[in-house]
Formats: structure tokens, sequence, C-alpha cells
């Protein structure tokens, strides 16, 4: 009398928990379906990307750069010139063209060279439609990083990122991009800022979630031995 009583709480608990925990099981499994339909890489744009030979070059750091102190740096075949991407101590980022007789300083990269950077680095980059400049502190929703970057337009929707200051492509962000984020905010509850895995809205609906299944597991054995009786 006890076992059926007990087993009956937790059938009640089992339908209170699980009503409860329904719409973010609806949620994680409906996200979780649409992140698996195409592969990552298609997802993130890898597939676009046009890799640069690497260009040998005889470097002579001096001019206008001479008692700059940079924290790091990275060196680059840069649409046929090879590059150093500068990031200096206060953080800023700034390009050197390199060569033998010697380098200097370029400017940020304009309307015009982002335009060449996607044409020369993604495949179909030459069908851009439009190029917008943002600001770091106003970065596009699918970017989402303190860098100033012209937003390029492709033809098929897809986003090419170049940074202003470092003339690189940044990020690429395709449709299926756009649509893997919507989707990975709400499957990790966090639809505005699409950053946060562990918070507590996502504790309580997962605790909620591990309860009923949990409970469900236990009257799994009430149902074999109804059925045995």
């Amino acid at each position: 009398m006890i076992r059926r009583r007990a087993m009956q709480r937790f059938a009640r608990w089992h339908i209170w928990l699980g009503w409860a925990a329904a719409l973010p099981l609806l949620v994680w499994t409906l996200s979780g379906l649409v992140m698996t339909l195409r592969p990552i890489e298609e997802v993130r744009g890898t597939t676009l990307r046009i890799e640069s030979p690497p260009r040998a070059v005889t470097v002579a750091l001096n001019g206008a750069n001479q008692g700059t102190m940079i924290r790091e740096g990275r060196i680059l075949n840069q649409r046929g010139r090879s590059v150093l991407i500068a990031t200096y101590m206060d953080g800023s980022i700034g390009r050197i063209e390199l060569a033998a007789e010697g380098s200097r300083p370029l400017p940020p990269a304009d309307e015009a060279e982002a335009r060449r950077a996607v044409a020369e680095g993604i495949a179909g980059g030459r069908s851009a439609l439009s190029a917008r400049l943002f600001d770091a502190a106003y970065p596009p929703a699918d970017f989402r990083r303190k860098t100033a970057v012209w937003q390029v337009t492709l033809a098929d929707g897809t986003h090419v990122y170049v940074g202003r200051d470092s003339g690189e492509i940044e990020a690429v962000r395709t449709r299926w991009w756009r649509l893997y984020d919507f989707f990975w905010g709400l499957h990790i509850l966090d639809p505005a800022e699409r950053e946060d895995t562990s918070h507590p809205l996502l504790w309580v609906f997962s605790v909620l979630a591990l309860g009923s299944s949990l409970l469900g597991t236990v009257l799994l054995f009430r149902r074999r031995r109804a059925l045995k009786r």
C-alpha cells in the first residue's frame, strides 16, 4: 500500500514537472534539430574562404614605425603585399606594409579595399551588392565584436566582415549562420545576447527536466509490474 501511494505521488509530480519542463524541452529539441541540418563548416562559411598563398619577403622594419611598441603581430599576404597586422600596447590595430626596401604604415581599409578583400578572399565575393561601415561601438547583430568593420553583403545574403583597421576578413555570416545563431540563443535560453550558457533560468529548467525524466524512469517499473499482473 505504501509503495502504491508513493508511486501515485511520483506520477502526480511527474505530470506537473512535465508540464513545467514541456516548453524548454520542446525548444531544446527543435533548436538542436535545426542546428544539425547543415555541417558546421558550411554554417560558418569556412567552405567559402579562399586561402592566400604564402609569399616570401625580406623584411626591414624602419622609417615611420621606429620606436612604436607592438604587443603582437601577424605577417600575412594581403592582396599581393606582405603586411604586418600589428596590435599595439594600447590595444589598437594597425597595418604595416613590409618590403625589402623598408616598411610603411597603411591607412584603414576603405570601401574599395573591403570589396576587393571579399572579391579575392571569398567564393562568390565578386557578387557583392553593398558595403557598409560599422563603428566599433555599434557592431552588427550577427558580428557582435567591438571592432570597426565593413559589412559586405553578397547576392545570396551572406555577410562578410572586413576589419577597417586590419583589412582582413574577420568573419563570414551566411544565412544559415544567422538561423543557427537564432536557434542557438533559444537553445541556451539567452535569445538576446546568445552568449551566456550558465544562468539561473537555464539551471531551473534543466533541473525540472531532469526531475521529470527521473520520475518517468521510476514509473516505468510501475507500468511493467501492472502489465505482468
